[in-house]
């Protein structure tokens, strides 16, 4: 079932999204060659509690860490370690937030240092692609012209899209429905009504779109080892102008 919210429980999602939008500023301050993920995973989770919120990611379905942290061929769910942060590698890091009952979701890719040019194209795609996808949550649409759309651009610039993976409604839990695929066909799925909220994260690969699980059961990889970018913004579907929940990612 797809909700839909209140101006009241879109306003506590507003606020878990501020505090999601906050921790990226935190973490931001940490992407740089040298420090480990597991730095960046405590001072954000440090930030979120700091707020009188929880880090959404930990503890649901097990998994370990505060935040995702996905390096390079990585990319969802990179569980942050010991691992230390390159000159020229990406890093996407994905956070989540509870508040008051409430969840907000957001995702952005970071160049460590200096990155090829071809890393720069792919995170320069893969933002574009999350900002046209959102322009297609409007009152009235399909859903699949989100997905659609977010297609069209990754594969005009000869990046692939991940079909393993889905963008989702968020709320009262973390995931719920809709899923958002980021590709298909346009004009289909459900029709997208105000108070909606949704969770829009196209995940671009350089290479093929096959993913694979480590063994680790959580980070998702590309199968071929090439680079993968991920950005993701919390928005409510309104009578006009999507409502970007997490704008200044």
């Amino acid at each position: 079932m797809i909700h839909i919210r209140s101006k009241r429980e879109i306003e506590l999602i507003r606020n878990s999204c501020r505090i999601v939008v906050e921790a990226f500023k935190v973490a931001e301050r940490f992407v740089k060659p040298g420090v480990m993920t597991s730095t960046i995973d405590s001072e954000v989770a440090k930030f979120i509690r700091s707020k009188g919120a929880q880090p959404a990611f930990k503890g649901y379905r097990g998994f370990p860490a505060n935040i995702c942290i996905s390096v390079e061929d990585e990319v969802v769910h990179g569980i942050p370690g010991n691992r230390a942060l390159k000159e020229g590698e990406i890093v996407s890091i994905d956070i989540g937030v509870e508040c008051e009952g409430f969840f907000g979701d957001g995702a952005k890719t970071y160049a460590v240092g200096e990155i090829s040019t071809e890393k720069k194209k792919l995170m320069r795609v893969t933002l574009q692609a999350l900002n046209e996808g959102v322009k297609e949550a409007r009152s009235g649409a399909r859903l699949s012209n989100i997905s659609h759309r977010i297609q069209t651009i990754v594969e005009a610039a000869n990046f692939s899209v991940v079909r393993d993976l889905v963008g989702h409604g968020v709320g009262r839990k973390l995931h719920e429905d809709p899923q958002i695929p980021n590709y298909g066909s346009p004009n289909s799925g459900p029709r997208l009504r105000p108070g909606m909220v949704l969770a829009i994260e196209p995940m671009v690969n350089l290479g093929g779109f096959e993913v694979v699980t480590e063994e680790d059961n959580w980070t998702v990889a590309t199968e071929d080892g090439f680079a993968s970018a991920h950005f993701e913004h919390t928005v409510v579907v309104t009578e006009g102008e999507p409502d970007i929940l997490t704008i200044g990612l």
